[in-house]
């Protein structure tokens, strides 16, 4: 069975809905979710916001946090999981912003992403550096970890309940 397939049946047993908010991936891990049949009962939607704007836009993201830390933070990844967790009907939610590559910078480079995954009043973010692996290389590990947040959120919340 697929770890997201898993992830599902995991949500669906105990109720919960999911959410994504993807940047650099540009909605891989909503996509693998909704490859799973059924997943439509679990998987309230996703975001794609790829820019600065959409993450205004969609997610509420600060003029301020953009500023001040930069679209690739944990600040920024916080106020995307947050903003897709308010704008959703999901229980848990992730957010994923990096920089696949090519390029970067010396204080952003090439591989770093940012994730957050908020469930009730709990946020956690998070930065992997994945290195100059290549776009799809970084793409493909930033979406696989967003699952395991995922996973993680609904073992969480399973074992609350």
């Amino acid at each position: 069975m697929s770890k997201a397939a898993a992830l599902l049946d995991l949500c669906r047993a105990h109720g919960l809905k999911l959410a994504t908010a993807e940047s650099c991936t540009g909605g891989m891990v909503g996509a693998w979710l909704t490859e799973v049949p059924g997943s439509s009962d679990v998987f309230d939607r996703g975001f794609i916001t790829y820019s600065n704007a959409a993450k205004q836009d969609m997610l509420g993201v600060t003029t301020t946090s953009l500023e001040t830390f930069g679209a690739v933070s944990e600040q920024v990844a916080a106020e995307m999981a947050q903003g897709a967790l308010s704008r959703s009907g999901a229980d848990i939610t992730v957010s994923i912003t990096g920089i696949a590559g090519p390029g970067g910078s010396e204080h952003k480079p090439e591989g770093r992403v940012c994730f957050g995954l908020v469930y009730d009043n709990i946020v956690h973010v998070e930065t992997r550096e994945f290195g100059a692996i290549g776009r799809d290389k970084v793409r493909d590990a930033a979406a696989k970890r967003a699952l395991e947040l995922l996973t993680q959120g609904a073992e969480a919340k399973s074992a609350q309940a």
